[in-house]
């Protein structure tokens, strides 16, 4: 495994990275694009391109937009709406693992931007049924919700006859440099399958899990080819025309629109997956039981990047947080059905030995890819994070919480 001299990837990331001659990744030479390349020329190309969507009779709507309580969802709303000058249709799947700020964040996105927004709600009783099935056989409790999230726009697009879906960056050109920004990749059915969904679309799972039935995995289903042939259905990435940066993007929309941010123990960003328990909490450690590295690499590696914190200051952030303890854990337990003791169990079952010894019964020690770095740094109590990711909720979900908010009819 070789490791990355300007960044904190290596090559044993699960969506392939290479490193060049001088030690420097795939990812971070794709990087630099961002500060060679023309964006005004770049945003031209945009607008000529969704200017042949736009709707001739005003009775539909210009484009599809996926969004969610977090992420990126404002920034592509507001690029879309008051830069480009298109009526979208919002579109969101509920994960069922909202909190109280990601109901509220998606219900003020709603009222700001002045859109129409529809919601998929599958029946919980299947959505509990896959989510059990792949935690258990592939470490994975969020395939439901990357299927949903991925799926619901495009059926959706094909549903009412509109079809530009708009979508925010692409993750395989962020972060290991996939492709070239001036490829100008699109959304497509074998990146959703591969990378996405681990593999497993929802009919491959209902052939391998015999606890499963036709009336769980049908509303995962991507629309035929014949079906996005008809409507000529394409899905684009922003990313491709804007000079992706979510850290000072989001600082633009917690200004100007209010968006809602959150702390968490496993990260130092306060801006992603602020709308989910689980993302940055279970989730995340089976992330890291299996891959050895958690979202804290993504966020460090992505500022390193920017140049806003040093490879050292990165380091150090990774190993402060990712072996913090998960807050949520009991709630994802109710909501299963399954107990804390059996959770554990489960999880440890995912852990790769390539970056776990087992020293004892349930007792592991850890040696990921941070733990590899030949730069020898020791987390200190006095160090201060050297980033600033502001933190303006008053609405903090905690571990106290009883149940998840299944679903937010709106916000005051």
């Amino acid at each position: 495994m070789k490791f990355c001299k300007r960044c904190l990837y290596t090559t044993g990331h699960p969506l392939g990275l290479t490193i060049d001659q001088e030690g420097i990744c795939s990812g971070c030479r794709v990087h630099e694009e961002k500060d060679t390349l023309d964006w005004n020329y770049r945003f031209g190309l945009l607008e000529n391109l969704v200017s042949k969507y736009l709707s001739d009779s005003g009775e539909n709507y210009d484009c599809i937009v996926p969004v969610t309580g977090a992420n990126d969802s404002y920034f592509i709303v507001d690029i879309v709406k008051n830069k480009l000058g298109l009526n979208p249709l919002l579109v969101t799947y509920n994960h069922y693992f909202n909190t109280p700020l990601g109901i509220r964040n998606l219900a003020n996105l709603k009222i700001k931007f002045n859109c129409d927004l529809l919601y998929q709600n599958v029946n919980p009783i299947s959505v509990k049924n896959i989510t059990r099935e792949t935690l258990r056989s592939h470490g994975n409790m969020y395939w439901p919700v990357l299927a949903g999230k991925t799926v619901f726009p495009v059926q959706t697009a094909v549903r009412f006859k509109v079809p530009l879906i708009i979508w925010g960056a692409h993750q395989g050109l962020e972060q290991v440099g996939m492709f070239s920004h001036e490829h100008e990749v699109e959304m497509t059915r074998r990146y959703r399958k591969d990378h996405d969904l681990y593999n497993k679309e929802a009919d491959d799972i209902d052939t391998i899990f015999n606890s499963l039935h036709k009336k769980d995995i049908w509303q995962y289903r991507y629309p035929s080819d014949k079906e996005l042939n008809e409507v000529g259905v394409r899905g684009i990435y922003l990313g491709n025309y804007i000079r992706w940066d979510p850290k000072d993007q989001h600082d633009q929309m917690i200004d100007k629109f209010d968006y809602q941010t959150s702390s968490f123990t496993r990260t130092f960003d306060r801006y992603d997956f602020v709308d989910c328990y689980n993302y940055m909490d279970v989730h995340d450690l089976l992330k890291l039981y299996k891959h050895g590295y958690s979202k804290v690499t993504d966020h460090a590696s992505r500022e390193i990047r920017f140049g806003r914190i040093s490879r050292e200051e990165g380091l150090t952030l990774v190993r402060k947080h990712e072996l913090a303890q998960v807050q949520f854990s009991n709630l994802l337990c109710k909501w299963l059905g399954i107990s804390e003791k059996a959770l554990v169990f489960i999880m440890d079952q995912h852990r790769n030995p390539l970056f776990w010894d087992e020293v004892g019964p349930q007792k592991y020690v850890f040696k990921g890819w941070s733990t590899m770095q030949k730069d020898n740094l020791d987390f200190k109590e006095t160090f201060k994070e050297p980033i600033h990711f502001i933190e303006n909720s008053s609405l903090q979900y905690n571990a106290l919480e009883n149940n998840y908010i299944t679903f937010g009819r709106g916000w005051p």
